[in-house]
């Protein structure tokens, strides 16, 4: 038997080789899994002291909460403000209105965030990317309690959602920087607790999350292959997800010395906020600047944003039911570059 911390679902599935949601359906739904592999998991477990989820999870066929949590690195405003989030939570919400369940959002911003988890009455965890080793990770897996991600980190015992990020980061650069002499990435935040800075080539594996640092490194990729001096290219990293600190970072730049001609933004958020402080200085968009963004949001629509596109409703409602037991895993979502008028081509 394991001594120490509580044996995870993931530390069973390892020993009996399969999968975290094969073992997780061992003991919610054992009649989706066959008899030779459900003989090998209650083994394991058995030889490990696992004996079984927590009772939330337990209790998910049984609808004991009747909720799924969303965890979310930001303050609860967060989910009605950001784009990307607003439409990823739609996805979750129409799963949730066809299954009968209640969404329950989490905070993780504040100074305990596991305690968040532990304290959760819900019988699914779905997560809002989050950095390397984030302690919540650890929460959530160890939680016992069926779970997925958007973006990242991928780790056994979560369900894990997201597009393509570096070859998305690759197109997407090439129609930003496309004829620029002083071009610059316009960066989601590297880590929980980064500030904003203003970087010169930085190695994207510095980056926290993964979605910020797949995005860079398609970027670093296409202008290493464009012959384009990676060191040169400034990256502005905010500190949030945020059209108002993307509007004053990029305004601040604008009315500096060499100011930025081409601008590749991580998301249709700061793109946006980046369009605004252009707009409001007169700077002829994409003449004088060009700007691409990233989710495919109706704003970016109306603005004739270039964009890379990807259906967030779609992941999150995928991800929704997968974790449910419903559908087995979630499909890498497509994408596409769609050009509008902020790019030169």
């Amino acid at each position: 038997m394991t001594s120490g911390n509580r044996v995870t679902i993931a530390q069973v599935a390892r020993d009996a080789q399969v999968s975290p949601m094969t073992v997780s359906y061992a003991f919610n739904q054992p009649e989706r899994v066959a008899a030779a592999t459900l003989e090998r998991v209650l083994a394991s477990a058995a030889k490990l002291g696992y004996t079984g989820p927590n009772p939330a999870a337990r209790s998910l066929r049984q609808g004991r909460f009747g909720t799924i949590g969303v965890v979310l690195t930001e303050p609860l405003t967060y989910a009605f403000d950001d784009l990307a989030a607003n439409r990823f939570l739609a996805g979750v919400a129409s799963a949730c209105v066809e299954q009968r369940l209640g969404i329950s959002l989490l905070s993780v911003a504040d100074d305990n965030p596991v305690q968040v988890i532990t304290s959760a009455a819900v019988d699914a965890f779905l997560v809002w990317t989050q950095p390397d080793d984030d302690p919540v990770i650890d929460a959530v897996v160890h939680s016992g309690v069926p779970a997925g991600i958007l973006g990242g980190p991928h780790v056994p015992g979560l369900l894990y959602v997201s597009m393509d990020d570096r070859a998305a980061g690759k197109v997407v650069t090439e129609a930003a920087f496309a004829g620029a002499q002083r071009p610059m990435v316009l960066s989601l935040p590297f880590g929980r607790h980064q500030e904003s800075v203003l970087l010169h080539g930085p190695d994207p594996t510095d980056a926290g999350y993964p979605v910020t640092r797949h995005r860079l490194a398609g970027a670093r990729e296409w202008c290493l292959e464009a012959g384009i001096p990676w060191d040169l290219v400034r990256v502005a990293v905010l500190a949030r997800n945020s059209h108002a600190e993307a509007a004053q970072t990029i305004a601040a730049l604008l009315d500096a010395p060499e100011p930025p001609d081409a601008i590749m933004a991580m998301s249709d958020e700061i793109a946006l906020g980046a369009l605004t402080a252009a707009w409001e200085r007169g700077v002829p968009v994409p003449e004088a600047l060009s700007i691409t963004g990233w989710d495919g949001s109706e704003p970016a629509t109306r603005a004739g944003l270039t964009t890379i596109e990807q259906s967030l409703y779609e992941q999150g409602r995928a991800l929704t039911l997968a974790v449910l037991g419903i559908t087995d895993g979630v499909p890498e979502p497509p994408w596409t570059l769609v050009r509008r008028t902020t790019t030169r081509t």
